[in-house]
């Protein structure tokens, strides 16, 4: 047993409204730039829906993940390296613009200079691209936007597996919210089809990036990623991805999304994992057992075995401490309501989601019925035409059972908490009929509904400690591009010293040690550069007085 830690995120889908903000916030802090208007990191889908971009999970399409050959070896579903070889020119397997949708902005201009007249003026769409008038058309939430008409529901390719019958009855059933970003998976596809080798994934934390000054713009990882979350920047010839937000991450800050989040359904936290079984985990012949083989990866962070296994690896008391607190852990493993999307794509995804049980209450209620009822409720799981199916087809590779255990879970937290909500006496056969005590059910609930932000939040300490160091080390920075989100170039006296420099929030709490501490953050250990123009005396760096013998005080011994 090999001991590793991931940063891995659950998403409660019953508590999403479907708002954006966290669409939006992303975009404002990484892809808001040249090259990257049709990137969203994180994007909000409708379901059913056909997602961004358009079907992107019609694998026989888009041939993205591994697939499992005849004598069980995983392989990628694109194609090795003599296939990628023979079409690194020219990749015909990818989302094009129409995919995505061709960025626009409006000709406000129009509006605010357009003559005198008998009409109102308007302020006509233009593309981004060519600056031409043009119609809109699709964009990253179309489906949102047309509110599952049937215009784009039949293409919806996790609808076609399902079947006729849901189609016909679609009308009676419900919709439901879908956030997405990178998966940051364990076995990700799209590091092992880039050429290049700048996809990759980070030892400490597994979050997978990419090397901007590695990448050569094959975009092999486009197409080997089955969620499509890498995208291509048209202006620097590179791939870009969800970065987990590790500026913030490492300074002990949750994602922008997550603090963001209106509905307060994101959890962030650590896990341990045994990475020596990844693969076998991965290369299981019935999809169907993928979930459970995914969860059994994940180790308990109390056991002793896993504690001295974390520490033989070097990973230190404090991520052990936060894999222990970790919400995700207790999701996926103590209450076992958190599920992973498409596990059968085989890449093994970190960003695991609760399904929805919202409007099941809500269709229990319209027909006069107590929607809070215990056995109201498992009725109507039961009797559900689209969404247990569609559930699982999203989050258990088709298998049914692992989606009702989790709605019944669910469901008896609903109704057992209905009752001390009351006032009146609590029933044990309700946490009993799902396997569940009552400390466990009245815990989950606390988690669901009304954690802190520190509960939902749980990012290793130590990550903190050593966020100066990280936040000056730019050298090994996997966004120090041109053009890059919060890369500034230096003036000539030193660090930001050539004219006034916006302060990120996460820059403020990765510098604070340096601004609050009574040394100096520049020592042997931490090398920095020095502008004197600012400096505040704390601390003498090696060499500032040649000849001297400094104490650390100016002048020192002489």
């Amino acid at each position: 047993m090999k001991v590793m830690a991931q940063m891995a995120m659950v998403m409660n889908l019953d508590k999403c409204i479907g708002c954006h903000t966290c669409s939006v916030t992303c975009k404002q802090a990484w892809t808001n730039r040249a090259g990257t208007e049709y990137v969203w990191f994180n994007n909000v889908e409708t379901r059913p829906g056909q997602g961004y971009p358009r079907t992107y999970e019609d694998q026989e399409r888009w041939r993205g993940g591994w697939i499992r050959d005849r004598k069980g070896r995983l392989r990628l579903r694109d194609g090795g390296r003599l296939h990628k070889l023979s079409r690194i020119f020219s990749n015909p397997k990818l989302p094009s613009i129409d995919d995505y949708y061709e960025p626009w902005t409006y000709d406000y201009e129009n509006l605010t200079s357009a003559p005198l007249g008998e009409h109102m003026p308007v302020a006509p769409p233009r593309s981004l691209i060519s600056g031409k008038p043009m119609k809109v058309s699709w964009s990253a939430n179309w489906d949102d936007d047309l509110g599952g008409s049937t215009e784009i529901v039949p293409d919806d390719p996790i609808l076609k597996k399902v079947g006729e019958r849901v189609k016909l009855e679609l009308e009676q059933t419900f919709m439901f919210y879908l956030p997405r970003i990178c998966e940051h998976c364990l076995n990700p596809s799209c590091v092992s089809s880039c050429p290049s080798g700048a996809m990759y994934k980070r030892v400490e934390d597994g979050i997978v990036l990419v090397d901007q000054d590695q990448c050569r713009g094959w975009r092999m990882c486009v197409s080997g990623c089955p969620y499509k979350k890498v995208y291509f920047n048209h202006k620097t010839g590179k791939a870009e991805k969800c970065t987990f937000c590790y500026p913030r991450i490492e300074v002990g800050l949750p994602t922008v999304c997550s603090e963001t989040c209106v509905g307060r359904l994101r959890y962030l936290g650590l896990v341990l994992y045994d990475v020596d079984r990844v693969l076998e985990a991965a290369s299981i012949e019935d999809e169907t057992e993928l979930y459970e083989a995914q969860r059994s990866l994940i180790l308990d962070p109390n056991d002793p075995e896993v504690i001295a296994g974390a520490r033989a690896e070097g990973i230190s008391d404090e991520w052990i401490e936060a894999a222990q607190r970790s919400p995700v852990y207790t999701l996926i493993h103590t209450y076992q309501v958190a599920l992973p999307l498409h596990p059968e794509y085989r890449t093994m995804p970190m960003v695991w989601y609760i399904p929805p049980l919202s409007p099941v209450v809500d269709a229990v209620s319209r027909d006069g019925h107590d929607g809070e009822d215990l056995g109201n409720l498992f009725g109507a799981l039961d009797a559900l035409r689209i969404p247990m199916q569609y559930l699982a087809e999203l989050f258990t590779a088709g298998d049914v059972a692992p989606v009702e255990a989790v709605l019944r879970r669910l469901a008896a937290m609903r109704s057992y908490m209905r009752d001390i909500n009351l006032g009146r006496e609590t029933q044990p056969h309700i946490p009993e009929s799902v396997g569940m005590s009552e400390e466990q059910i009245y815990g989950m609930y606390r988690l669901l509904a009304i954690a802190k932000y520190e509960e939902r939040y749980v990012i290793p300490s130590a990550y903190a400690a050593e966020g100066h160091r990280l936040e000056e080390s730019v050298t090994d920075c996997a966004l120090s591009f041109e053009g890059g989100p919060g890369m500034y170039e230096s003036g000539p006296f030193g660090e930001a010293s050539g004219g006034p420099v916006p302060v990120a929030v996460e820059t403020f709490h990765a510098l604070k040690q340096r601004q609050t501490s009574e040394g100096m953050a520049a020592n042997a250990r931490h090398p920095s550069r020095v502008n004197l123009l600012n400096w505040d005396g704390k601390g003498v760096p090696a060499g500032m007085f040649p000849g001297a013998h400094h104490t650390g005080e100016p002048g020192g011994d002489r």
